[in-house]
């Protein structure tokens, strides 16, 4: 028995057809063109061995050659495409081969059916993630020119022109050409008005372009001036349903952490009924779960943007089931996906959503199968007898687009719990006692896909904030010892929320606090506070202020000596006031205990003088920032031998007396609170304490606080004037 290659007489008939592609004879050269061009239709294979065979250069000469047909021409262009449709390893040899250069050529004959060949390959090429878009910007008359097509009376033409901008506009504003982008901008008007025209493929590319123009507030802005909004409403009430899509994208778009925008979007109307109310109908049951779920992201960004309420009907009655639906198994994988996405960022910010939500159709189960989510199996019913049009290829392709699935359903639920979890209690205990939660969490802290191990790490944080789980469930799975590992070698987004995850495993109740210090994660928090980020020295003050809270002198001293009392004290002036505010809570920590205020005092005490005063000096800084500093003082009030350096120091004394009658009743607070433990009887010294503070004036004071509404002052004052021997406010 013979086996037969089965591609055997396909590569022959193929190369009979290559052959004849070198024929002087045109009929014969149209018709084999003609001929590869349908070979090569829906089959990769056949693209690669048309590539392989060299048969490109000869297509780029029938394409420019002035001597060929306009048929010929054409044909060769369509067949071009074609071959721009296959795997990226195609597209790469075609480009690699001259197929830009030689159909932006194309782009300049005369002949209409041509142009939109080359047009429409041009397209295909653009449209990939990875296309070459600096092209388009090499030639400062192209895009001109591209516009002047689209303004053509072809909507095929228009349609490719418009398509091809939105894929340029993906990669627009990092090109070097800047002046492009703005001539670009400078023809919004005119694309407008081509997008009113009555071509729906005009509307429709003209949509996907704006949609994927809108990168950021600039372009919102842009493109509201020049009137695509007023565009848009209209459009959303039109019955062409690939003019709806991508109109709902680009109010998505447009609307997206714009409060402008929003606002101007919220009470437009066409025919009476305002945009939201046409988004309400578009999430009818009864339209596809695509532009159902189209429509509640554009209801998502009115609401985050501000521009609806968190209790309108439109938002808990209409977008939040809606999002909570397209979670369901009998919605497309991508749509679930998109949909959990979407519901993440509309809770995030609202406890009230954050609960309905919760209990919407049974979503926490829900979300919880996503993470089980599986590829579909390689093979079919029939075995290993797999479809012969299949390539081996095309498999491995399907399988890693399956793969891809699987890890973007676990990221949506990941970031969906987060958001879930971010305030309630009984959300986050639903939510961990899911099955193998934990488990699916700390293995996602190794998996490949960085964009898994960011949402598993936000997840792991908004469970962190509960007392009850670091007790039970976050000890019994050890969380910290991945975390600690994931912390190792993170990038700065993964790294940002996983030592803010830290913080909290730090606190003085968390059982993982011991083994935390332990492994060595004060010269990892002290390295942080030297970073640029500063989430990220926020996020290491923080932890060192927590890992500081009722710690050991040896701790204390530990964190102290890695940080370095320079840097500590440098922190003092830093730019972010969340970091100067940890900063000195962390002083506060530190300077706990009168063994350790005394300690830390003799080693620093001048610095931390000079350091609170300037704080207290400082016009620039708030009150909140004034109270800690203030509080820093009461401690060191408390200290045996530390009292002295704020005794000796006449600036400090002038300083609390002035702050004790200071019209912010919390400096009045902690400036008494002070003053109180200066005054402290049955201390060491403190009868000379009492008789240098009368002297400057401190009863007196004390004596007309008494009049203070608030209670807490009032209790502090008291306190302080019963330490006065004979005090008459006893």
């Amino acid at each position: 028995m013979v086996n037969v290659d089965p591609y055997m007489d396909v590569e022959n008939s193929q190369q009979e057809c290559i052959d004849r592609l070198f024929c002087p004879d045109p009929f014969t050269c149209l018709e084999a063109v003609k001929n590869l061009k349908n070979s090569v239709i829906g089959s990769n294979k056949q693209k690669g061995l048309v590539i392989q065979m060299g048969v490109v250069p000869r297509l780029f000469q029938l394409l420019l050659d002035k001597n060929s047909s306009n048929e010929l021409m054409v044909e060769a262009a369509v067949t071009l495409g074609s071959l721009a449709r296959g795997t990226d390893k195609h597209v790469e040899e075609l480009i690699q081969s001259g197929l830009i250069s030689t159909v932006l050529r194309g782009l300049a004959s005369p002949n209409q059916r041509l142009r939109e060949a080359c047009l429409r390959c041009l397209r295909t090429v653009m449209s990939r993630s990875d296309s070459p878009i600096e092209v388009l910007y090499d030639d400062p008359s192209l895009i001109p020119h591209l516009v002047r097509m689209a303004e053509s009376n072809s909507a095929a033409t228009q349609e490719c022109v418009m398509t091809m901008f939105a894929a340029a506009c993906q990669g627009f504003f990092p090109c070097a050409l800047h002046m492009c982008s703005m001539a670009f901008f400078m023809t919004t008007p005119g694309l407008v008005r081509m997008a009113e025209s009555n071509s729906a493929a005009t509307q429709e590319c003209g949509m996907t372009m704006f949609a994927a123009a809108c990168q950021n507030s600039e372009h919102q802005d842009i493109m509201c001036e020049n009137g695509v909004l007023e565009l848009l409403t209209p459009l959303l009430c039109c019955s062409i349903y690939r003019v709806q899509i991508p109109s709902l994208c680009c109010l998505a778009q447009m609307c997206y952490q714009n409060e402008k925008v929003s606002q101007l979007a919220a009470t437009s109307n066409y025919m009476g009924k305002s945009v939201p109310d046409i988004l309400v109908s578009l999430m009818s049951r009864d339209r596809t779960t695509k532009m159902q779920l189209a429509a509640a992201k554009c209801m998502t960004y009115l609401f985050r943007s501000g521009a609806l309420a968190a209790d309108d009907s439109k938002v808990v009655y209409k977008a939040l089931p809606t999002l909570v639906h397209m979670c369901q198994k009998d919605v497309p994988p991508e749509e679930r996906v998109e949909g959990a996405e979407t519901l993440a960022y509309l809770t995030e910010v609202d406890t009230d959503l954050q609960r309905i939500a919760s209990i919407s159709d049974h979503l926490i189960p829900t979300l919880a199968e996503l993470l089980k989510y599986r590829a579909a199996p390689i093979f079919s019913d029939q075995g290993e007898d797999m479809c012969l049009e299949e390539t081996k290829s095309e498999t491995v392709n399907r399988v890693i687009s399956e793969v891809k699935m699987a890890s973007e359903m676990k990221q949506a639920a990941f970031r969906a719990f987060a958001s879930l979890a971010a305030n309630d209690e009984d959300i986050r205990r639903k939510i961990i006692d899911t099955d193998a939660l934990m488990e699916n969490i700390v293995s996602s802290f190794t998996d490949p896909n960085p964009k898994v191990r960011l949402s598993a790490v936000r997840c792991l944080h908004s469970l962190s904030r509960s007392v009850q789980q670091l007790r039970t469930t976050f000890q019994d799975h050890a969380v910290w010892r991945p975390l600690m590992k994931l912390l190792q070698n993170a990038s700065d987004d993964v790294l940002t929320v996983a030592s803010s995850t830290l913080c909290n495993l730090l606190l003085e109740f968390s059982p993982s606090k011991e083994p935390i210090l332990e492994c060595g994660a004060v010269e990892m928090l002290c390295g942080l506070t030297r970073r640029e980020d500063p989430s990220l020295r926020l996020n290491g003050v923080w932890a060192l202020m927590n890992m500081a809270f009722q710690a050991d002198q040896k701790i204390k001293q530990q964190v102290l000596t890695a940080l370095g009392s320079e840097h500590v004290f440098g922190l003092l002036s830093d730019p972010d006031v969340d970091v100067l505010m940890k900063t000195l809570g962390l002083l506060r920590n530190l300077l706990s205990t009168k063994p350790h205020i005394d300690r830390i005092m003799e080693l620093h005490g001048k610095q931390v003088m000079q350091s609170v005063v300037i704080i207290l000096d400082g016009d620039e800084h708030s009150a909140q920032v004034k109270e800690q500093a203030l509080c820093i003082l009461a401690n060191i009030a408390d200290g045996d031998c530390a009292k002295t350096h704020i005794m000796n120091n006449e600036d400090v004394l002038k300083k609390l007396t002035s702050y004790m009658m200071h019209s912010n009743v919390k400096l009045q607070i902690a400036a008494t609170f002070t003053i109180s433990n200066l005054l402290w009887k049955d201390e060491e010294g403190s009868l000379e304490r009492q008789t240098r503070l009368k002297e400057l004036g401190v009863q007196q004071l004390l004596q007309q606080l008494l009049s203070t509404s608030d209670t807490t002052l009032f209790d502090r004052v008291k306190t302080a004037l019963h330490q006065f021997p004979s005090s008459p406010g006893t």
